[in-house]
C-alpha cells in the first residue's frame, strides 16, 4: 500500500458504494482460505456443486470489491480462483497507477457477470486527474472448494489488462507525445479513428522524439512485451506534440472504419499504387492487435493474381490461351473442384480468371514445352515481382507474406491460395497495386527517412505481364459472367479486381477475400467466415475504393 494513503471502505478515500450508499463492516472472511484449494473447507462437508446462486454472485462481486477498495490485496486475492497472481495484481494497482482516490460502484448482477463503474483520483508528483471507466468481473465456483470465487483475469482491474504481462503504470512518460496527421495535415485521433490506436501508440514509440516532441504525465498500460506498443489511458499533463506526418488519408480512413463494422471480423487496407503509400487501414472489432498489417492467413483465390503472373512468365498461358476448366481435377494424388462443380468449355485463361476456375490454374500448370514448373516457382514469382517473402518495413509492426516451397498436393493448393501460404489484407491490397502500377513498391506508412529503414524491392512486371494481368483483372470487376463485377459495380473506371474465399479447417464457412483497383487506389479486405469474395469483402472493398 502506498504510504501515507487513507484507505477504508467507509469513510476513507477509497470506497465501495451501491445506490450511493457505502459498504461497511463486513466480515470477509472468518478464518475462511480463499482461491481454488481445498484449504478452509470443513473435512466432513462436501464441496458445492452446480451453477453459483446469484446471492452468491451479489455477495461474492460486493466483498472482492470491498477487499480491492480498502487495499487489501491478499484477502481480495483469497476471493479469487487464483490468489497467487491476483494478489500481486491488485496490490500494484495502487502502487502502480498511482491511484490516491477511488469510488468503486457494482451495477446489477446479469447471470454470472458484475459490471462496477471506477471513479478514481490518479496523482503523480503534486499532479492529479480524475479518472473514470468501466469493467466487470465473473464469479464462478471453485473446482475443489466448491466456494463461489470471482474467476481472476487481469482485466477485472481495468479490461484493457489483457494479459499477466501488462501492468498499470502512471509517471513520466516513456515516450514523447505526438500530434499524427493524414497526407493534408488533418489530425488523426484513436477517438475518431479507432482502428488506428494501435498504430498511433506505436509512431508515438519510434517516431515522437525525431518528430520534436516532449514527454508528459500520463497513465498508460505497460505491455510487457517489446513487440507490442504501450497504451495511454490517461494524460495528466500534456508533453509538447511533435508532429508527425503520415501516408494516411482522413477520407479514405473514414470510409474504412465504417466499411468494416458491418461485419464482427473483418479488416481492409488499401494503397496508392504509384507510390506504395497506405491510405487506410480498419479493423472490426478494433482492437490492439492490427490484423490489416498483421494478420497471416490463406488468402483463397485472389492468389491466382500471382498464378497468372507465374504462367505467363514461364510460357505456360497467356491471357487468350485455351486452357480446360474441368468440374474436378486431380493433381499430386488430391481432387480440386470449382465452386458448385462449374466447368467451362473451350475457354481461355482469361474466363478461368474471371469466373476464378481452380481447376484450370491447377491443370494448366504441368512440365509444357520442355519447362519444368518446380515446387519453387510460385514462390519466386512472389518474391521477386510482388514483393512477398520480403521484409517490408513499413513503420509499424506488419507480417510479411509467405509462399515457402510446397510439396506434394501443397504445390497445386497454393496455386488457389491455399496449402501454406499466408497474408495479410496488406499483403493482398499490395497485389492489386503492383498490377495497377505495373511493379512492386513497398507500401509504407510513414517516410522512410525518419529512420532510413530498408524498403524492400521486386523487378518490376514486364509490359506483356502487367497488360496480361489487368486485362484478366479488368475482365474480373466488369464482364457480366465475372464474380466481382457486382461489387465492383459503380467504381469508377479503370478498375480491376479478383475475389477469393479461402477455406478453414476449423470454421463452418470460407473466409472472404476480395481485392481491387480503381485509378491510383488499391485496396483489399478480408472477413472472417464471410463466404464468396464478392459477398462479404467486395463491398468493403468498393466503399474505400469509391472514398478515393
Amino acid at each position: 500500500m502506498r504510504s501515507g494513503a487513507k484507505v477504508a471502505i467507509v469513510g476513507g478515500v477509497f470506497a465501495v458504494v451501491a445506490g450511493g450508499v457505502g459498504y461497511g463492516g463486513y466480515n470477509l472472511w472468518n478464518g475462511i482460505t480463499g482461491g481454488d484449494s481445498s484449504v478452509g473447507t470443513a473435512s466432513n462437508d462436501a464441496p458445492k456443486t452446480g451453477p453459483v446462486t446469484a446471492e452468491e454472485v451479489t455477495t461474492t462481486a460486493r466483498d472482492f470489491l470491498a477487499a480491492w477498495a480498502a487495499g487489501e490485496p491478499e484477502r481480495a486475492g483469497q476471493l479469487t480462483n487464483d490468489p497467487v497472481t491476483a494478489e500481486p495484481a491488485v496490490a500494484a494497482y495502487r502502487e502502480g497507477a498511482g491511484v490516491t482516490e477511488a469510488t468503486i460502484t457494482p451495477g446489477a448482477p446479469v447471470g454470472e457477470k458484475v459490471p462496477f463503474t471506477v471513479k478514481a483520483t490518479v496523482t503523480y508528483k503534486g499532479v492529479s486527474k480524475p479518472w473514470s471507466y468501466a469493467s466487470e468481473l465473473t464469479v464462478v465456483r471453485g473446482a475443489t472448494t466448491g466456494r463461489p470465487l470471482v474467476k481472476w483475469a487481469p482485466s477485472v482491474l481495468h479490461p484493457k489488462l489483457t494479459t499477466t504481462e501488462a501492468t498499470l503504470r502512471t509517471g513520466e512518460a516513456e515516450t514523447a507525445s505526438v500530434k499524427a496527421v493524414d497526407r493534408k495535415g488533418e489530425e488523426l485521433t484513436a477517438e475518431k479513428y479507432p482502428s488506428l490506436r494501435p498504430i498511433l501508440d506505436t509512431l508515438r514509440e519510434r517516431y515522437g522524439a525525431k518528430a520534436g516532441g516532449t514527454t508528459g504525465i500520463e497513465t498508460w498500460i505497460d505491455s510487457g512485451n517489446e513487440t507490442v506498443a504501450d497504451s495511454t489511458l490517461l494524460v495528466l499533463s500534456k508533453g509538447k506534440p511533435g508532429t508527425l506526418k503520415t501516408t494516411i488519408d482522413a477520407d479514405v480512413q473514414a470510409a474504412a472504419e465504417k466499411a468494416v463494422k458491418t461485419y464482427g471480423n473483418a479488416s481492409v487496407a488499401a494503397i496508392e499504387p504509384s507510390t506504395g503509400a497506405i491510405r487506410a487501414v480498419a479493423n472490426s472489432p478494433a482492437t490492439e492487435y492490427n490484423i490489416a498489417f498483421r494478420g497471416a492467413q490463406a488468402p483463397g483465390s485472389t492468389m491466382k493474381i500471382v498464378t497468372a503472373a507465374m504462367m505467363m512468365q514461364n510460357g505456360i498461358a497467356t491471357p487468350d490461351t485455351k486452357v480446360e476448366c474441368p468440374s474436378t481435377v486431380v493433381s499430386r494424388s488430391s481432387t480440386f473442384q470449382n465452386l458448385d462443380k462449374f466447368s467451362i468449355a473451350d475457354g481461355t485463361l482469361t474466363e478461368s480468371f474471371r469466373r476464378s476456375c481452380n481447376t484450370a490454374f491447377i491443370k494448366a500448370i504441368k512440365p509444357l514445352a520442355g519447362k519444368n514448373i518446380a515446387d519453387t516457382a510460385l514462390g519466386t514469382t512472389a518474391r521477386d515481382s510482388f514483393g512477398i517473402g520480403q521484409v517490408w518495413k513499413v513503420g509499424v509492426p506488419a507480417a510479411d507474406g509467405s509462399v515457402p516451397e510446397s510439396a506434394g498436393s501443397d504445390t497445386p493448393a497454393s496455386y488457389i491460395g491455399q496449402g501454406k501460404i499466408t497474408m495479410s489484407a496488406l499483403n493482398v491490397a499490395s497485389l492489386s497495386a503492383t498490377v495497377k502500377n505495373g511493379g512492386f513498391l513497398q507500401p509504407y506508412l510513414v517516410a522512410r527517412s525518419l529512420d532510413d529503414r530498408e524498403f524492400a524491392e521486386a523487378a518490376p512486371l514486364s509490359s506483356e505481364v502487367a497488360l496480361g494481368l489487368q486485362k484478366m483483372m479488368n475482365a474480373a470487376a466488369t464482364a457480366s459472367d465475372g464474380t466481382a463485377t457486382e461489387a465492383m459495380a459503380g467504381v469508377p473506371f479503370p478498375k480491376g479486381a479478383k475475389t477469393g474465399s479461402a477455406e478453414v479447417d476449423s470454421q463452418g464457412k470460407s473466409n472472404s477475400w476480395f481485392t481491387g483497383y480503381s485509378g491510383d487506389l488499391a485496396a483489399a479486405a478480408v472477413v472472417q467466415e464471410g463466404g464468396h469474395g464478392s459477398d462479404a469483402a467486395g463491398p468493403v472493398v468498393a466503399a474505400v475504393l469509391k472514398a478515393g
